[in-house]
Order: structure tokens, then C-alpha cells, then sequence
């Protein structure tokens, strides 16, 4: 009888913990979401924002930028940290940073005060974005409710897109572009009234920071993505990648030398993990340029309100996340490299498609099968590099490698924007030079930009081809 009852309590405990692990999944997809509102929400409420505050075409990225590069330099000191003192404490910090420097964004006169703020989301999103996949990653090591569990959380993240898009055009219209930064902050009060569900995972305790290869790392990313601005004489341009490339050498000389590195380089020997990194920052590469394009090539040459432009965006979204869905199904029964590859090549193709647009391009003819191609494609290859990318972690050591996925993430969309928005005012320059209309010359600008974006998605198949290949 009493081992009736033991069996009985054993199966209720393991029902119990169950339900408080997938009500941890809840609260760690809310998390992503606020995340992923803020990157879209900002996006489509760009033009408002610059025609409110008045700074110029090729400053416009720093408004995405300033967050994805601070984000960036601070990601590998953020999964330190979770690892160290608790990922629910972590989470806890990052959330209230996040909400607190979402605020300030709204309030900017200017756009250095907009671009500081948003350094400081990126700060603060630095702890939280680490501990979401760590938390994620320890939680579900079980290989199919992991694949639930990534499909759930891909579905968040692109459906918070989607969200986001349309929100942030109605509140630009309606109520102004700063309501779209503001929003924010009511998620992450419900976000933290949830997180008592999260394990606690406590760290190892109070120890030496890595202070100084957090602000090498930091300064040498802020210093690459600036000398990626359009707005730089040659000479600033160069002394900034320099200045970069040599901050970044100081830092991989120093974590090779200190006792306790921000990036133990022994992970960067893992073969799958570095082509992983690379297919991911690769592939953000292509989303983002696909955003930047698309955002003024709708409100500019089609004249779409903010509302309807992130109407407009929907089709993507939803088929990101039917092919997130999709790949979150399979991906345990598939080699990773059979899904991300062709994933990969028809999200190209859908970038291809935007090149040939012209300023009589419709929505329906020229912008919809490319968002089509382009969210399928891309949402095949999200679920799965992540998936393995943070599976080959120890998980005392989730933390960190969690933060360099999210690194590669972010590091792919600060070069990204500034690297394509570049691109868009050189291209478009070059064709206003012409004594062009300026609609022809924006159109120019965006189709060499949705090119370069189309490229790294065909660099990024070959590097997982090359690189990312596992027994299963």
C-alpha cells in the first residue's frame, strides 16, 4: 500500500514539475517577446521618428544600431553573469533595466538622447537575452520537448514581430512614435510578476569580473559599426575600423590571458558552434535588410500610412512563423545542415526578388512573394541553429554560450543595418547625382541593398554546409 502511495506521489511531483516548466516556458517566451516588440515596434516607427526629431538619412540607423552594438559588446559579460549569481535574478535585472531604459527612449528630444537610450536597452537586454536561452536551454534537455519548446519560443519571437509591426503602426499613427518605445514597459511589470516560476539555477557566487574585455569588446563593436556609417569622411571612416579591428585584437589577446575570461576561447574550437554563430549573424543579416528596404519602400514610394505598413508586414511574419513551426517539428529527425540550408537559398531568393523593384513596384506584385520566400526561408533556419548552437553547452556553462549566440545574433544586425543603410545612401546618392527624382533614387538605394542582404543569405548556406555538420 505505502508503495502505491509513493508511486502515486511520484507521479503527481513529476506532473507538478511539468506544469511549472512549461509555465516557466510562458514566462521566458513573454520575456522574448518584449524583445522582440522592441526591435519591429522601432522599425516601422522610424520614419516618424526622424521626421519628428530631423537627423538625416545616414544617421537613421543608430537608432537600431546603438542597441544591436551595445547589445552586442555586452552579451559574453551578460552570460557571465547568469551564470555566476542566477539566471532568475539576472532576468529580474535585465527586465527592470530594459523597462526603465525603454522610458527614456520615449522622452528623447534628440536623437543623441534616442541613441543613448537605446545603448541602454541594449545593456540591459544583454542580461535578459542570455538567461531566456539558457533558462531555455537547461529546462528542456529532453530532445523532443525541446523541439516543442524552440517551436513555441520561435513562434513568440516571430509572432511578437508580427505584433509588433502592426502596433507600432497604429500607436505612430494614432498616437506618436513614442507610445512604441513606452509599450515596453507594461510587459515587463506582468513579464516579472511571473518570473517565481523560473528556476532559480544559482550560480557559483560573487566572483572577479572580466571588466576590462567587457569594455575592450564593447568599444572595438561601437567603433566597427561607426566606421560602417555613411555619414564619415574617408579618413574617420578608416581611423574607426582600424581603431576597431585593434580593440577587437586586444581583446582576444587579453582573454587569452586572464584567469577568468568574459569568453573562455576554448568554446570558439567547436567547429558546429562557430558555424553556427556565423549562419545566424549571417541570416539576420537578410531579415534586417529586408526590414530596413521594405519599411521606407512602403511608406516612401507607396505612400502606405504606419498602420498599414505594418499591415503590410504580416505575410512575412506569418510565414516565418509557419516555417519556425515547421522546423521545430522535424528538426529532431533531420540533420540540422538539410534544414537550414534550403532554408537559406529560398530566403535569398525572396531578398533576389526585391531587387527588382522600381518605383511603379505594387505591394501585391513586387513586395509579397518576396516576404513570402523570405519568412519561410528564414524561419527554417532560426529554430534549428539555435537549437544546436545552445545544445552543446554544459550547463554550468549555459550562460556564456547562450551569450555568444546571441552575439553572433546581434553582431549580424549592427553590421547589418549600418553596413546595407550605407550601401542604400550610397547607391541613392549616386543616382540623385543623376538629377533623378528622389523616389527613383530611394528605389535604387533599396535595391542594392536588398543584393548585399541576398549575399550573406548565400554566404551563410555555404558556411553550413562547410561547417555545420553533426551525426544527426
Amino acid at each position: 500500500m505505502s508503495a502505491a502511495l509513493a508511486v502515486r506521489d511520484d507521479a503527481a511531483t513529476t506532473r507538478a514539475l511539468s506544469r511549472r516548466r512549461w509555465i516557466a516556458l510562458g514566462v521566458i517566451a513573454l520575456a522574448q517577446l518584449t524583445i522582440a516588440l522592441d526591435a519591429t515596434v522601432v522599425t516601422v516607427a522610424l520614419p516618424s521618428a526622424q521626421a519628428e526629431l530631423g537627423f538625416p538619412d545616414a544617421q537613421r540607423h543608430w537608432v537600431i544600431t546603438a542597441y544591436t552594438a551595445v547589445l552586442g559588446g555586452t552579451l559574453l559579460l551578460g552570460g557571465r553573469i547568469a551564470d555566476h549569481i542566477g539566471r532568475r535574478r539576472t532576468f529580474l535585472v535585465g527586465l527592470a533595466g530594459f523597462g526603465v531604459a525603454s522610458a527614456l527612449a520615449a522622452l528623447a528630444p534628440a536623437l543623441p538622447w534616442l541613441a543613448v537610450a537605446r545603448g541602454l536597452q541594449g545593456a540591459f537586454a544583454a542580461l535578459l537575452a542570455p538567461t531566456v536561452l539558457a533558462l531555455l536551454s537547461v529546462g528542456f534537455p529532453d530532445p523532443r520537448e525541446r523541439g516543442r519548446a524552440f517551436a513555441v519560443f520561435g513562434a513568440v519571437a516571430g509572432g511578437g514581430g508580427a505584433v509588433g509591426l502592426v502596433l507600432g503602426g497604429l500607436l505612430a499613427e494614432t498616437v506618436g512614435w513614442r507610445a512604441c518605445l513606452f509599450l515596453a514597459v507594461p510587459i515587463v511589470v506582468v513579464t516579472a510578476l511571473g518570473a517565481r516560476f523560473l528556476p532559480r539555477g544559482e550560480g557559483g557566487g560573487p566572483r572577479r569580473w572580466d571588466t576590462r574585455g567587457a569594455l575592450l569588446v564593447t568599444a572595438a563593436l561601437v567603433a566597427l559599426v561607426a566606421g560602417c556609417s555613411a555619414a564619415l569622411p574617408a579618413v574617420w571612416t578608416l581611423g574607426l575600423l582600424a581603431t576597431g579591428a585593434a580593440l577587437l585584437a586586444a581583446f582576444v589577446r587579453h582573454e587569452a590571458r586572464t584567469p577568468e575570461p568574459l569568453l573562455p576561447l576554448s568554446v570558439l574550437a567547436d567547429r558546429v558552434l562557430v558555424g553556427s554563430c556565423l549562419t545566424l549573424g549571417l541570416s539576420v543579416v537578410g531579415v534586417l535588410g529586408a526590414f530596413l528596404v521594405l519599411t521606407y519602400f512602403l511608406q516612401v514610394v507607396l505612400g502606405f500610412s504606419p498602420l498599414r505598413t505594418g499591415l503590410a508586414f504580416l505575410p512575412l511574419s506569418a510565414a516565418l512563423l509557419v516555417g519556425a513551426q515547421v522546423a521545430g517539428r522535424v528538426m529532431a529527425r533531420v540533420p540540422t545542415r538539410a534544414l537550414v540550408v534550403p532554408g537559406l537559398l529560398v530566403a535569398a531568393t525572396g531578398l533576389l526578388l526585391l531587387t527588382r523593384l522600381t518605383p511603379h513596384s505594387g505591394y501585391a506584385s513586387g513586395v509579397l512573394p518576396a516576404e513570402l520566400l523570405l519568412g519561410v526561408g528564414v524561419g527554417a533556419v532560426f529554430t534549428p541553429v539555435i537549437s544546436l548552437a545552445t545544445s552543446r553547452a554544459r550547463p554550468a556553462a549555459a550562460g556564456v554560450t547562450a551569450a555568444v549566440v546571441s552575439t553572433a545574433q546581434q553582431l549580424g544586425g549592427s553590421f547589418g543595418v549600418a553596413g546595407l543603410n550605407a550601401l542604400a545612401v550610397a547607391a541613392a546618392g549616386a543616382t540623385a547625382a543623376g538629377s533623378r527624382p528622389s523616389v527613383d533614387a530611394l528605389v535604387a538605394g533599396s535595391t542594392t541593398a536588398a543584393g548585399a542582404a541576398a549575399a550573406a543569405l548565400l554566404v551563410a548556406a555555404l558556411v553550413t554546409t562547410v561547417l555545420v555538420r553533426t551525426e544527426h
